[in-house]
């Protein structure tokens, strides 16, 4: 079963997002645009809920947040049900840790898909992701690796993501405001 989500993921310049898009217009299968608000819970696993343009959702990953493979599990919901799952979880008694808020245009690529995501506060960004099973997890992995050194991206360390990412959610609300 492939429910091993494989990803990685690198910082580019608002150029490189540009020049990116153009080139995944051409080169790849353009499957949407689309705006994600996404609340992480203070829950002992990555539990998450978005709205995103289509639906809503519960999100669960399991593992460690940037590790570049875990399992995940996901139930949809309605769009406007969006305020419900908020208001299920602080009733439940977890606080919001963090909101985000971005812009995605995603694609498929040579067999991979392929985010590109504005992310208010945050900044550029390229994922490209593949679902895999258990076993072929790390072939995958090297396969998306070669990929983005095709694209002239280096990879940028999980510790850096880490750094900016505490950054954010320390400065979350103070980063977002118009």
């Amino acid at each position: 079963m492939n429910n091993i989500e494989v990803e990685i993921r690198s910082f580019i310049s608002p150029e490189k997002y540009q020049e990116l898009l153009l080139f995944f217009h051409k080169e790849g299968a353009f499957l949407n645009e689309d705006y994600q608000e996404t609340y992480y819970f203070d829950a002992e696993q990555d539990l998450r809920i978005q709205r995103n343009n289509a639906y809503s959702k519960i999100w669960l990953k399991k593992g460690q947040l940037h590790d570049e493979h875990r399992e995940e599990l996901e139930i949809k919901f309605e769009k406007d049900n969006f305020e419900m799952l908020e208001k299920l979880f602080l009733t439940l008694g977890y606080n919001t840790q963090i909101k985000w808020f971005r812009k995605r245009h995603t694609f498929t690529w040579e067999g991979i898909s392929v985010m590109l995501d504005y992310t208010k506060g945050y900044g550029y960004i390229i994922e490209l992701e593949k679902m895999s099973t258990e076993e072929e997890k790390e072939k995958s992995l090297s396969l998306l690796k070669e990929k983005l050194r095709m694209l002239n991206i280096s990879l940028t360390s999980k510790e850096e993501f880490d750094a900016k990412y505490k950054h954010y959610k320390e400065n979350w609300k103070r980063l977002t405001v118009e």
